[in-house]
């Protein structure tokens, strides 16, 4: 007997949901709402301030003229009036895609050691504890089931140079990921993360010496190249997809394999 997935298996059509923190061409959100798009779903698509709304106006075309709501995880009423919004406009989620990661830079440029109490909660909260928070949000509507997926990276498991206080804050991330799927898996909802290697985005850049990382992602990763974003929109739509319906608490490395590189 064939154990291949039937090509409807990675049909989005009729799905609905939420995609996270757009900021431009480069962000893993862009490339997420664009494969989801193209496979035949429908997307509620965040930004994070008003100045960053010139940037993704444009590339609205491109994700299927998906609805744009401005959203600060750090505000209650503004996290709940996004959700508020997708209720009213389907009445239903589906999917909710978390791409949003911070730190303030004199943390992140420093040694864990030395962080502030202050900057480490917030990094802790905007990258990790605002995931948990859209769980909570999501799941009421997502009566059927759904997907819930976060970004993070490899850091979390080994000590990177220069990605500092970020790494805790990302096994934080990978340990919810495990326990959210825990707690909703009887409502059949999945929560997986993906983690992509190293990627030219607007967040990655304020990492200190990012291209150092990127160069060695494209030399010493088995497959001589980083991820793109669309690598990780493709790998998004599938764990969204039936194709992933028995997939719940993964990480997935999407990096050409440089993880396994020492």
């Amino acid at each position: 007997m064939s154990t291949m997935a039937p090509s409807g298996a990675f049909s989005l059509a009729g799905r609905v949901g939420i995609v996270t923190g757009l900021a431009n061409e480069n962000s893993i959100a862009y490339g997420c709402a664009r494969a989801l798009s193209a496979l035949g779903a429908e997307c509620l698509v965040t930004y994070a301030s008003p100045k960053a709304e010139r940037f993704v106006r444009p590339l609205a075309e491109a994700m299927g003229g998906p609805e744009y709501q401005l959203c600060d995880v750090q505000d209650p009423d503004s996290v709940a009036a996004l959700f508020r919004r997708a209720e009213e406009h389907w009445g239903r989620l589906d999917f909710v895609i978390h791409s949003i990661a911070f730190a303030p830079l004199e943390d992140l440029h420093g040694r864990l050691t030395d962080s502030s109490a202050a900057g480490f909660a917030q990094a802790m909260d905007v990258s990790c504890h605002s995931f948990i928070r859209m769980a909570r949000l999501a799941e009421p509507l997502m009566r059927d089931g759904g997907s819930l997926l976060g970004m993070t990276y490899h850091g979390a498991d080994q000590a990177v140079a220069n990605y500092g206080l970020m790494g805790p804050v990302k096994a934080a991330l990978e340990s919810s990921t495990r326990y959210l799927a825990t707690e909703l898996g009887p409502e059949g909802i999945r929560v997986n993360a993906i983690s992509p290697g190293p990627i030219r985005t607007r967040a990655a850049s304020g990492l200190k010496d990012f291209e150092a990382l990127a160069t060695d992602g494209e030399t010493r990763s088995p497959l001589r190249r980083l991820a793109s974003v669309d690598d990780i929109g493709n790998t998004a739509a599938w764990l969204i997809s039936d194709a992933g319906s028995a997939v719940t608490g993964g990480i997935h490395y999407v990096d050409a394999g440089h993880h396994i590189q020492f």
